[in-house]
């Protein structure tokens, strides 16, 4: 196996053992849990032999971290738009009709290496990874690492409510004013907040142009929080109260729109905003005034 990182231990002059100093000393070992797991994989070698975590550290122990060797990955020669890239994360624009992720090939993350340079970062990801998810039917803004740290931090921003995303829907009927929805979702918290953009009238059917920002993380929460409220999505074909008649056979108006973060390394305040699709720009003939 490749070595991915070496450590030759200095003089030190207090017992500590391995479980409290490997991860202080390697990039690749950010905690505790991702010590045990490497040892577990015997990726981790003292003086060329398997560790434990109860090891105690010596002067001049030469530690290896190995990488795993991973199977080759089939690339999903899909192109779309980058909207930012550095050696630490990714923005990019997925398409609506595919996956964000799971177990198939034709998926947005097995498209990556396609268009994304690998990271020269020493804790590069062997491929990059989505930090979140865009549904099948869903096209808009996605945000993606591509080394271990921004991982870890871009998952712990977003657990701590420091990532915002905005997303667009066409929903069914007029929502006059703003809602703040947090009907819990199997049984866990979930909060959306819905703000109404513009109403449309399409025959004798009233719709709104809503601007919905999770602001926890549930999945479907945007589509089961509208569906809840009487105000679903067009094109719903999972939460639905309602048959389309207008729109009928049209997949689902939902668009990933705007991201706010801070760069998970230089801390950076990020900000990036799409227009929306020529599907929803071609209904402003329908808008009321």
């Amino acid at each position: 196996m490749k070595v991915l990182e070496t450590h030759i231990v200095p003089v030190i002059y207090e017992k500590i053992r391995l479980q409290e100093y490997a991860f202080s000393v390697f990039i690749n070992i950010p905690t505790r849990s991702a010590l045990k797991k490497i040892i577990k994989k015997e990726l981790l070698l003292i003086d060329g032999e398997p560790a434990n975590t109860g090891q105690w550290i010596r002067t001049g122990q030469r530690i290896e971290l190995l990488q795993l060797e991973m199977p080759a990955k089939k690339i999903f020669k899909l192109n779309f738009e980058v909207l930012f890239e550095d050696e630490f994360i990714a923005v990019v624009h997925k398409p609506a009709g595919f996956p964000t992720n799971g177990n198939y090939f034709r998926t947005i993350e097995n498209a990556l290496p396609h268009n994304l340079k690998k990271s020269e970062e020493p804790d590069a990801l062997v491929f990059p990874e989505p930090v979140h998810r865009l549904d099948n039917p869903t096209s808009g803004i996605l945000l993606v690492a591509k080394t271990l740290n921004a991982r870890l931090k871009l998952h712990e921003d977003f657990s701590e409510k420091k990532i915002q995303k905005t997303y667009f829907a066409l929903v069914h009927g007029l929502l006059e004013k703003e809602l703040h929805i947090n009907t819990p979702i199997e049984t866990k918290i979930a909060d959306t907040l819905v703000l109404p953009e513009y109403h449309l009238r399409m025959g004798d059917e009233d719709f709104s142009l809503v601007r919905a920002i999770p602001l926890t993380g549930r999945t479907h929460q945007i589509r089961i929080h509208l569906s809840n409220t009487g105000h679903q999505i067009v094109g719903e074909t999972i939460y639905r109260s309602e048959d389309e008649i207008f729109f009928k056979n049209k997949s689902l108006y939902l668009f990933a729109g705007e991201i706010k973060f801070k760069h998970p390394v230089n801390g950076e305040e990020l900000s990036f905003k799409i227009p929306l699709p020529k599907r929803f720009r071609n209904l402003s003939q329908y808008r009321l005034h």
